[in-house]
């Protein structure tokens, strides 16, 4: 295969043909419709496609079912109520007040998966706001990559000078179920975004323009807020990227020992799950990227291919071991329904 077989897909926009390849963040400075990606650990790879093409849906493809008890976990129960058990240990001596705590799951495929089917499905039981499907064959020292996202939360939308991004947090499987630790949690992660766009944006235009407003999506609800600035014209996507990521909610607070947090306790490292996703259109000024969350991809390593896709939760003081690992489980229930083919 070439990078002519490469394609992205983001809202009603259908991008065919690849014709570069970059690792630096300043490309999306200079011109051309890009498919960006960057991993929670801040390795940057963005696209360039020269077909850029209105994206009707098509009917579904097929895609060989995966099996619930097929999925491997990256930490156990046990193992993830232990950690949820120092994280708050961690909160008591003061050294963070709040950490994403994600675990990682995976299952050993006989052939790849079709990853567009995939999505396709997942778009027609799980729709998503910031659904997206990305194929790009291997290149030189680029590896192929394959990642089919139904991302509910936006990380930055671009509009000119304007951006916005809508953290998430609080999450139950009804509105009658939040708790008031979610709502704080979710102040708690306005508070740290804000914090991040102002070391980007011109000062004074930092404003939380929507606080904790209620969002059904299929099998849960979450809380989210909308956070909105100015920055300078000048200011380059590397500037952006540095300023913002990897996203306060999936990190946590304050961030910097959130991420020592996560990096002592998470046994794996995390890749597109929790990173960026999403599009730039450079000619325009415009993009939106979600945070890599409700997110598989599929790797190979000669004859043998593996599907991936993470879950986790917020973790604070106030976090229940057991009601934590049942909310990585809540979040994942749906996905991985559609992926055996039992979603209704």
């Amino acid at each position: 295969m070439s990078l002519s077989d490469a394609v992205a897909i983001f809202g009603d926009v259908i991008a065919r043909n690849c014709v570069e390849i970059s690792r630096d963040p300043c490309s999306l400075d200079t011109n051309g419709w890009w498919a960006v990606t960057q991993s929670f650990e801040g390795e940057f790879i963005a696209y360039r496609f020269s077909d850029i093409a209105p994206y009707t849906a098509p009917e579904l493809g097929d895609f060989t079912a995966i099996t619930r008890d097929s999925w491997t976990s990256s930490m156990s129960q046990v193992e993830y109520e232990t950690a949820v058990a120092t994280i708050r240990e961690d909160i008591a001596r003061g050294w963070v007040y709040q950490a994403n705590l994600c675990r990682v799951l995976s299952t050993e495929l006989n052939q790849p998966i079709n990853g567009l089917a995939l999505w396709q499905a997942l778009c027609r039981h799980n729709p998503a706001p910031h659904a997206g499907y990305l194929f790009v064959p291997e290149h030189e020292d680029h590896p192929r990559v394959e990642v089919m996202c139904a991302s509910p939360e936006l990380f930055l939308k671009r509009s000119g000078n304007v951006i916005m991004s809508s953290p998430i947090k609080g999450t139950a499987p009804s509105h009658e179920l939040l708790l008031d630790k979610d709502s704080s949690e979710n102040i708690m992660i306005v508070d740290l975004v804000r914090n991040d766009m102002s070391h980007v944006a011109i000062p004074g235009s930092v404003v939380v323009q929507e606080l904790l407003r209620l969002e059904d999506h299929p099998g849960l609800v979450h809380l989210v807020s909308d956070v909105v600035g100015e920055v300078p014209s000048d200011i380059s996507w590397r500037d952006l990227l540095d300023g913002l990521t990897p996203p306060g909610s999936v990190s946590g607070a304050p961030k910097s020992s959130a991420l020592e947090v996560i990096g002592r306790l998470e046994p794996t490292s995390r890749g597109i799950y929790c990173g960026a996703f999403g599009w730039v259109n450079a000619n325009e000024q415009q993009a939106s990227i979600a945070v890599g969350i409700r997110t598989f991809w599929q790797t190979l390593h000669g004859d043998t291919a593996s599907l991936h896709f993470g879950t986790g939760a917020g973790i604070t003081w106030g976090s229940d071991p057991t009601n934590e690992w049942n909310e990585t489980e809540l979040k994942a229930n749906n996905l991985l329904n559609i992926v055996a083919k039992v979603a209704k």
